[in-house]
This record gives C-alpha cells, sequence and structure tokens, in this order.
C-alpha cells in the first residue's frame, strides 16, 4: 500500500490544480470528496436495518468514519479557488462535524443502548439523542447546501438540481426512523410499566400493583388516541396495528385482568388471617360456627387461586402474544421500509 501513496497524491493534487481554471469542477471536486463520505454512511445504516451481525454493523460505522477522514484529507489537498476559500472551508466545517457525529455522538449513543431498559425516560432520551444527532446533520447539510448556491451565483455556475439514488435513499431512512421511533415510543412506555405491574404482582405489593395499573391504563388510552389520528407509513400501517394491538392488551389488563389479581390478594391476606386465628384455637375453643366459617374460607380461597391462575395464564399468553407481535412486526417493517445500499 505504501509504495502507491505518491502516485495517489500525485493524482490528488492534479485533479485540484486542474479544477482551479473552472469553478464548476472546483465544486465537483468536493463534491465528489462528500459523495464517497455519504456512500459509507448509506452503508452502514442499511447494515444496521437489515444485519443482525453486530460486529458486521460497528465495522460499517468504523469504515464510515475512515471515509470521513479520507473526504477531509482529500478536501485539505484542494486549494482555494483563486483566494477564495469560503466553498472549501464550509466543505471542511461540514466533514468535521460528521467526523463528530460518527465518532463521538454515535459511540455514546450505542452506549446508552445498555441502559434504556431501566426507565421510560432513559429511553425517550435515547431516542431523542439519535433525533438530535440526525437533525444536526440536516442543518450541516443544508449549511453545505447554501455555500454550494453562493459560490455558483458568485462565480455563474448552473447548478442541476437533480436528486441522486443516494440522495433518496438517505431521505427515505430518515424519513423511517422518525415515523418508527414516534410509534415505538408509544409501545414502550406500556410495556415499560408493564414490566414493573408484573414486578409488583410477583411482590404481590397491592399499593404499587395499583398506581402501576393506573398508570398503564393512562399510556394505554393516551397512546391509543395518538394512534388513531396516525396516517400509514407509505400506505403501510402494520407497526401502528402491531402497536395498536398491544395498547388494546395492555388497556384490557389494566381496566378488566388486573383489579382481579388485586382481589384475589386481598381475599388471600383475609383468608391467612382468619387461618392464623384459626390455628391459634385448640380444638375445644372452635365452635360450629368458626369450623363452617373456615370451611367456607378454604372452598372460596380455592376457588380464588384457581381464578387467579387462569387470570395469570390469560395475562401470560397475551403479554407473549403482543410482544411477539410488535418484534416481529419491527423487525419486518425496519427491513422493508430501509433501502438496501452496499
Amino acid at each position: 500500500m505504501k509504495k502507491f501513496l505518491p502516485v495517489l497524491l500525485l493524482v490528488a493534487l492534479c485533479t485540484a490544480a486542474k479544477a482551479q481554471d473552472d469553478p464548476g469542477a472546483y465544486m465537483t471536486s468536493i463534491t465528489n470528496a462528500e459523495t464517497n463520505m455519504d456512500k459509507a454512511y448509506m452503508t452502514y445504516i442499511s447494515a444496521a436495518a437489515h444485519s443482525s451481525r453486530k460486529r458486521k454493523v460497528e465495522k460499517l460505522r468504523g469504515n464510515a468514519v475512515d471515509a470521513i477522514v479520507t473526504c477531509q484529507n482529500d478536501i485539505n489537498y484542494i486549494t482555494p479557488y483563486k483566494g477564495d476559500n469560503s466553498l472549501r472551508q464550509n466543505a471542511l466545517n461540514y466533514v468535521q462535524l460528521c467526523y463528530k457525529v460518527f465518532n463521538d455522538d454515535y459511540a455514546h449513543i450505542v452506549n446508552m443502548e445498555d441502559i434504556t431498559e431501566r426507565s421510560y425516560d432513559e429511553m425517550q432520551a435515547y431516542l431523542l439523542l439519535q433525533q438530535a444527532t440526525n437533525d444536526t446533520l440536516q442543518v450541516a447539510i443544508a449549511r453545505m447546501s447554501n455555500a454550494e448556491n453562493s459560490f455558483a451565483t458568485k462565480y455563474n455556475v448552473t447548478i442541476i438540481n437533480q436528486q441522486t439514488e443516494l440522495d433518496q435513499k438517505m431521505e427515505e431512512s430518515n424519513r423511517m426512523a422518525a415515523y418508527h421511533d414516534k410509534v415505538y415510543l408509544l409501545f414502550y412506555k406500556c410495556n415499560w410499566e408493564d414490566n414493573q405491574l408484573t414486578n409488583a404482582v410477583n411482590e404481590k405489593n397491592v399499593t404499587k400493583i395499583e398506581q402501576t395499573r393506573s398508570a398503564l391504563g393512562k399510556y394505554a388510552i393516551e397512546g391509543l388516541a395518538v394512534l388513531d389520528t396516525l396516517k400509514s407509513y407509505a400506505g403501510d400501517f402494520s407497526l401502528a396495528g402491531a402497536c395498536k394491538n398491544a395498547l388494546a392488551f395492555y388497556k384490557e389488563e389494566a381496566e378488566t385482568e388486573v383489579p382481579k389479581v388485586t382481589d384475589f390478594f386481598l381475599k388471600e391476606e383475609a383468608f391467612d388471617k382468619l387461618k392464623t386465628t384459626m390455628d391459634a384455637k385448640s380444638s375445644d375453643q372452635r365452635t360450629q360456627q368458626d369450623v363452617d366459617t373456615y370451611n367456607k374460607a378454604v372452598n372460596d380461597i380455592n376457588a380464588a387461586v384457581n381464578a387467579y391462575n387462569q387470570t395469570n395464564n390469560d395475562l401470560n399468553g397475551g403479554r407473549t402474544a403482543v410482544n411477539n407481535g410488535w418484534n416481529d412486526t419491527e423487525k419486518t417493517f425496519i427491513d422493508f421500509h430501509t433501502p438496501y445500499y452496499k
């Protein structure tokens, strides 16, 4: 590799020198450098959507960072056009921002994945960071576009605004991500609350159950209202539909099923107190009424246990169904709507 470097360097310098005589060629030399960087970025985005191999995806992110460095080096070799450094400097600013985003911000986003299961707020912060990173890139792209238009106007270069296939794929990926995140937060908010509810049930903490049940019902109703006004994505309503199914289950769980669980725990607590009182009495101290009351309570608690077990089975089955339905639909949705690019 090293022995070919002087030849490559000579080519780069010759290209830059030729561009000095033609403002259009000068702009093209900068655009070509940026295009190679964008290609590496889109390859990374495509792999992240279509591949489950994390090492491969991370390697491609590294390749995108390398492409940014190469782009910066290419632009550095381009001298100012007739002493005008405005376009070149704007290009360098843009590329340097891209490096920060992919080398620093995206690395931080990847690290945040480990904490997103702790709370809804942290998941929301994670997605907002992703969106803020994308927004920063969009602002930088717009700034670079303005610099190109100003340069073209100054030197009488006609720009043909023709969107490339790469441009279209990048825009489509951004639109899909924004739509997905909006729906996903509705699902995640209820799903996370449902996990807290499961923990409270396992702890037999009636107070916590009631608090979590109330929050789950509230979030499910709010989410369903949002989904009722949400349009499909490119004619595909599958993701929103899977979310709607999940939220309908969580609403039914909170309003109808969980009260049965709470009622059982209260009955169980009352029976345990009665049993403790009964056990404290010797056989000759127990009246017939005590025996009749206790026997009836045994029958009632046995029936309550059967009902509770059935409710638990129904909830666990429903929970598994909505989670599997969401996961499968989400994977298919992202895979279908993220453009392939290599």
